[in-house]
């Protein structure tokens, strides 16, 4: 009978042996990398890197168990879903397009791709995204930034389900379950990066379980109070260097009740937030307001936000909570400790 230590070591190197070796075959330029997991190896991913090649190098063979493919940097204009359908593209899980030319996304381009959770378009020229252009995809991670993109909306992610009798309707800001067909699930994206580019104001993403967006670059002039409606989920929030941001409108974050980092700086329209603007914002641990034209804030701020650790202020400034205790008093009876900002710049004012 096998000892306990003797079945332990086996479980462990069943669980953690890993090997990482060149792939035999690989297409000419791309560079392929095989990972081997199991006690004999059984179970393989491959990682494809055909990053620089060139151009008309797709579609590119690929091997049959390829879970990431970076088809960065080629000068790509142009896809279709032809290009992401042959052996291989189908079991993707990671497909890397940025830096390239791309300046079009039809609806079928990403139909194929059932298991991709991770895509990046950064630093192409794509100006519109058409309803469903990445429906049934199981998305958690998209990068967009660096593009031409004035208007984006849920429709782009919804995932189609036709085999129940349900649609919804996203009229009016306003999600409505009514009876018609297809299905219409909601997206299942975390993470979505939509910095440089056209938006002229915060998408409408409501109800979907958004973790980290990042709005930076835009020229967003006002955001109201129903741009961040329904993100409940949200943690970080990065609405950096906007050129035209002159306005946080009171009660704007109000539904952001889980976000813990949230960016404001360079924005020198940006001169004063109300205390409202922080309703809402209970767990709220940091604050960037370094290079912006906010100087000064609320004086309860301490209140208003009562888990912040770190706010930066003007040329990156520093400001942290710390608790001030009182001297004993003659009963020799501690007073309770009060809280209080501390900055790095003596004068600065809250």
């Amino acid at each position: 009978m096998p000892s306990t230590l003797g079945v332990a070591v086996v479980a462990l190197l069943i669980v953690h042996s890993t090997e990482v070796q060149t792939q035999t075959w690989c297409h000419p330029g791309c560079r392929c990398q095989v990972e081997t997991f199991g006690l004999f190896n059984s179970f393989s991913l491959t990682t494809v890197d055909c990053s620089g090649v060139g151009p008309g190098m797709v579609p590119v063979s690929i091997p049959l168990d390829t879970s990431s493919l970076d088809l960065s940097s080629n000068s790509i204009r142009s896809m279709d879903s032809s290009v992401f359908s042959g052996p291989g593209y189908t079991t993707l899980t990671s497909l890397d397009l940025s830096d390239n030319l791309i300046s079009t996304v039809n609806g079928s381009t990403f139909s194929k791709l059932r298991y991709l959770e991770t895509l990046d378009l950064s630093r192409n020229s794509v100006e519109n995204l058409p309803e469903g252009c990445f429906s049934g995809l199981p998305l958690t991670e998209v990068d967009l930034s660096s593009n031409r993109i004035c208007v984006i909306n849920l429709n782009v992610f919804a995932v189609r389900d036709h085999g129940r009798p349900l649609s919804v309707d996203l009229s009016h800001n306003l999600i409505t379950a009514v009876t018609r067909n297809p299905r219409l699930w909601l997206p299942t994206i975390q993470s979505l990066n939509l910095a440089g580019n056209q938006l002229n104001s915060v998408p409408a993403l409501q109800n979907i379980s958004l973790r980290s967006l990042n709005l930076a670059c835009n020229p967003i002039p006002v955001v109201d109070q129903q741009s961040f409606a329904g993100l409940r989920d949200l943690v970080h929030l990065s609405l950096s260097e906007m050129p035209n941001l002159h306005t946080i409108e009171p009660q704007s974050l109000k539904d952001l009740q889980n976000l813990q980092i949230l960016d404001l700086s360079c924005n020198n329209k940006l001169k004063s937030l109300n205390e409202e603007v922080f309703s809402g914002l209970g767990l709220l641990q940091e604050l960037n307001l370094s290079k912006s034209g906010v100087v000064s804030l609320p004086t309860n701020i301490l209140h208003l936000l009562p888990s912040i650790t770190n706010i930066v202020l003007r040329d990156r400034v520093n400001c942290w909570r710390v608790h001030k205790q009182e001297p004993l008093h003659r009963s020799f009876r501690q007073s309770e400790p009060e809280e209080a900002l501390t900055c790095d710049v003596a004068g600065l004012v809250l």
